[in-house]
């Protein structure tokens, strides 16, 4: 049987069973914050990240805690907003490629400690120049450049 890949437009609109709240091990709930994990659709995802306007950050870790709140959990799952972040990125740079105006402004999403996402499209660089040109600094010193003093501009 051969399967068709999805689109990254497919994967984002596919929610599978989610949302879902769960219950993780010790270990995991000493690890990431709280024994009672929600995993978010990738739509929820997306729709926080659309929420960030022009000179506002935010980071994934943002996405969890609002997730958690909206679904009653102690977090957010880490891995499912991480991977759901990238998707929505990789929907909207297939949009900016097909000359749409209004997309998602993935590259607003920082990793937790203000770090830039390599696993964005178009890289580091793609989201660096995009930030840049919306009055960003982007500290390069670091071994993952990351946008400098960016806890002042959190949502």
């Amino acid at each position: 049987m051969v399967y068709k890949k999805k689109t990254w437009k497919e994967k984002l609109e596919n929610s599978k069973d989610f949302p879902k709240v769960v219950e993780v091990d010790d270990e995991n709930a000493k690890r990431w914050g709280g024994k009672k994990v929600v995993i978010p659709t990738p739509l929820e995802v997306d729709k926080l990240m659309k929420k960030v306007p022009k000179g506002k950050l935010q980071t994934i870790n943002t996405i969890r805690e609002k997730v958690a709140k909206k679904h009653h959990a102690d977090i957010g799952c880490p891995i499912c907003c991480g991977i759901f972040s990238v998707v929505a990125a990789h929907v909207a740079a297939e949009e900016i490629a097909a000359g749409k105006k209004s997309v998602t402004p993935f590259w607003r999403t920082l990793k937790s400690n203000g770090e830039l996402n390599p696993k964005y499209p178009g890289g580091i660089d793609f989201q660096a120049d995009r930030l840049e040109k919306e009055g960003f600094e982007i500290d390069r010193s670091c071994k993952i450049p990351k946008v400098t003093d960016f806890e002042k501009y959190l949502i």
